[in-house]
């Protein structure tokens, strides 16, 4: 199988404040064998391990970053994490996991899922606070140089961390961005910049960065209850299931035998045929934006299949890996006897891109185009 938004429609909302805390410097870490610590660990393979890889070192699917490497887990707050599973990375495949905002999580359940990362890792360390001084212009020549190729550009992303996205600038600090500069990302391709650029070098590049930021709606923090709130549940099927029910069955013709094109699904909808289109991101990302008539079935919750019509209609799957998590949907309609399955191969962001119809949040920023494929 090949790897592979953000706010809801009343804007970001967080479960903490939205600039990191820089913290003090940790003197020790949670054992690996604590009750939360395995709580994490649970949720951490239901929810996280497809993208990030069970070890935690980042990139099974859709460039998805490694959590679990020294440079990260030294320089990342809590709150930055925190802020990273429970809002998402708008525009690309990490959703907003929050229960809040739609997604499955408590906040309990995210904080275990920060105790099960930091487990046996090293302290945190107390980078420095406030901004950096740096020369944005200057560091726009120094990132175009050397950065662009991996991290793309305020809208295009690349096979890297797109260091453009919204809610990553709004909750990174410009010390923890000097940090993965300079140390990089051992063992991803991500190498330390130390001594191939100077230091105010990097300055200028993350002056550069902070430069790009989009302010996020105002956000709206949950009350004091929501804590102990249950996971929100899947948005309701408000619409039909089964999309032209009385056309014919499309033409499709498959790549690999399991991936059918945007522009053959744009057509088969065009054509009126009957298809069922399954979103397999969390519901979340539905709710801010999805193809039109797409009903919400997330990864990491088989039962939503359970309600679509095995009569042989066609069901395509769909995500914004761009095939990781719509492939698992897929394999298991398959596992169940479903004869007409397929992954939308680009992914929802390619679609919105194209200009093919999607239903969007109100509010909803403007996506960078994702990256270019490769299989």
């Amino acid at each position: 199988m090949r790897p592979s938004v953000f706010a809801p429609a009343v804007g970001f909302v967080v479960l903490a404040v939205l600039a990191p805390a820089t913290g003090c410097a940790r003197k020790s870490v949670p054992a690996p064998t604590t009750p939360l610590v395995e709580q994490g660990r649970q949720s951490y393979a239901k929810y996280c391990a497809t993208c990030h890889g069970p070890a935690g070192n980042g990139y099974a699917a859709d460039n998805a970053p490694a959590l679990r490497g020294t440079t990260f887990l030294e320089s990342a707050s809590d709150a930055f994490i925190r802020a990273g599973i429970s809002r998402g990375r708008p525009g690309t495949a990490m959703a907003a996991f929050a229960n809040i905002l739609g997604g499955p999580l408590t906040p309990p359940q995210v904080d275990a899922i920060i105790f099960f990362l930091r487990a046996g890792g090293p302290a945190l360390r107390a980078l420095p606070e406030g901004p950096v001084v740096g020369d944005a212009k200057r560091g726009k020549v120094v990132y175009d140089a050397n950065c662009a190729r991996c991290h793309g550009t305020p809208t295009q992303r690349s096979s890297a961390v797109h260091l453009f996205n919204p809610v990553l600038l709004a909750t990174a600090s410009d010390a923890f961005l000097h940090w993965a500069v300079e140390r990089g990302r051992p063992p991803t391709s991500m190498v330390p910049w130390k001594g191939a650029l100077t230091p105010v070098q990097i300055d200028d590049v993350v002056a550069f960065l902070r430069s790009m930021a989009v302010a996020p709606a105002v956000p709206v923090l949950p009350s004091p209850s929501a804590v102990a709130r249950p996971a929100a549940p899947l948005p309701p099927r408000t619409g039909p299931i089964v999309l032209n029910p009385r056309g014919k069955a499309p033409d499709f013709v498959l790549k690999e035998d399991l991936y059918v094109s945007i522009d053959q699904v744009k057509k088969a909808l065009d054509g009126k045929r009957r298809v069922i289109i399954a979103d397999a991101r969390a519901p979340s990302d539905w709710l801010n934006l999805h193809i039109t008539g797409a009903i919400s079935t997330p990864y990491y919750d088989t039962r939503t299949l359970d309600d679509l019509p095995n009569d042989g209609t066609w069901v395509l799957a769909y995500c914004a890996c761009p095939h990781h998590v719509s492939g698992q949907v897929v394999a298991e309609l398959r596992k169940r006897g479903y004869k007409h399955t397929a992954v939308i191969d680009e992914g929802v962001y390619a679609w919105q891109h194209a200009g093919y119809p999607v239903v969007a949040a109100p509010g909803l920023l403007p996506s960078a185009a994702p990256p270019p494929a490769h299989h």
